[in-house]
């Protein structure tokens, strides 16, 4: 077996950044076999370095069958997305990374304005929607994940939800909405919204939902849990995170409520990779990112993880909309980069 990894333990302070990295659940490697660019035939390239915001847990496997099908050695470090990118932008010339592979796009844009990575091929760029990659080319999305309203389908019905995340401020949904707001993810959200919407509306928004007396949570399957379980109507969250929990309980009593149009409440984040301009194994860079675009983990992160693929002909997994349909809202992902201002606003708004 040729992947190595070793597990960053230290705790590394990331406030400017505010990036806690949300959970994803796990599953089993894909089948080998299937033929795709980048991990085909075998070629003896060296070894890469990746600085993982994923969990070894959840990508061990695909680095391990990137190694096995290429022949290059894999050293991974791994902790959570904030610590992966304040360890590069600390180490910053001398990063021995070639690889930074963040659950969070504001992640990859905060490495990319330190001009620490380097412009992808247009060939790697090419395969995934200019929404879900670096307008000046130094990363790529390789998967999706949408917010949604998740709801109880016991006491509501899709009709009557609003049609945009601003009609949860109604004084209708006292007492009836769940959230997270320490989530990475809700934080991502609400520096999207900034960016949307502006500073204003988006401290509107997040006065409203407080008044509305909301129910705290500490993460998306504990507000999906409280759904679930009647607690609460409605929970903002991840859509993957349902999606996992049907297969274990097919007939729990929840439905995700998928935003369009454009609203800001239709925000679909990805998880990405980008390229260090200090490594010194760009070849085997490239053929990592490459292999992560394959049809073999395209389909992983589809059947295991539930998200979104991001390579045209492969399908997301289940009942889900296509993207095309969800109609995300305009906005750089790179801009997710400025969540201190969004942990600021929290705690001006009291909600931190």
């Amino acid at each position: 077996m040729r992947l190595r990894s070793r597990v960053i333990v230290t705790p590394l302070a990331m406030i400017a950044l505010g990036l806690a990295a949300c959970s994803t659940p796990t599953g089993s490697a894909p089948e080998n076999g299937s033929a795709d660019a980048g991990a085909s035939a075998p070629t003896e390239s060296g070894t890469v370095t990746i600085y993982s915001g994923r969990s070894e847990e959840l990508v061990g496997p695909l680095l391990e069958q990137f190694s096995e099908a290429t022949g290059i050695e894999v050293e991974a470090r791994y902790g959570d997305t904030a610590e992966m990118a304040n360890l590069i932008l600390t180490e910053g010339e001398n990063s021995p990374a070639d690889v930074f592979f963040a659950q969070d796009a504001g992640a990859l844009g905060a490495v990319a304005e330190q001009g620490l990575l380097t412009a992808l091929p247009n060939e790697i760029l090419d395969q995934v929607d200019e929404r879900f990659r670096s307008p000046t080319g130094e990363w790529v999305g390789v998967s999706g994940r949408a917010r949604v309203v998740v709801y109880n389908t016991e006491t509501l019905s899709e009709a009557e939800l609003p049609d945009s995340i601003f009609g949860f401020t109604d004084p209708e949904w006292s007492g009836r909405i769940g959230w997270a707001p320490t989530n990475g993810s809700f934080q991502s959200f609400v520096t999207a919204l900034r960016e949307i919407e502006g500073e204003d509306r988006a401290r509107e928004w997040l006065e409203g939902i407080e008044a509305n007396d909301p129910s705290v949570y500490e993460g998306n399957n504990p507000a999906l849990d409280a759904v679930i379980a009647g607690e609460v109507d409605v929970a903002f969250i991840n859509h993957y995170y349902l999606m996992q929990r049907l297969v274990e309980d097919p007939d729990a009593p929840a439905a995700n409520y998928f935003l369009t149009d454009g609203d800001p409440g239709a925000l679909v984040n990805v998880a990405g990779a980008g390229i260090l301009n200090t490594s010194e194994n760009s070849e085997a860079a490239r053929e990592l990112v490459e292999y992560l675009l394959s049809t073999d983990a395209q389909e992983y992160f589809a059947t295991e993880t539930k998200e979104y693929p991001l390579l045209e002909g492969v399908e997301p997994d289940g009942d889900l909309p296509s993207l095309e349909e969800i109609g995300t809202p305009e906005i750089d992902l790179s801009d997710l980069s400025d969540l201190d201002g969004t942990l600021e606003l929290l705690q001006d708004v009291g909600i931190l």
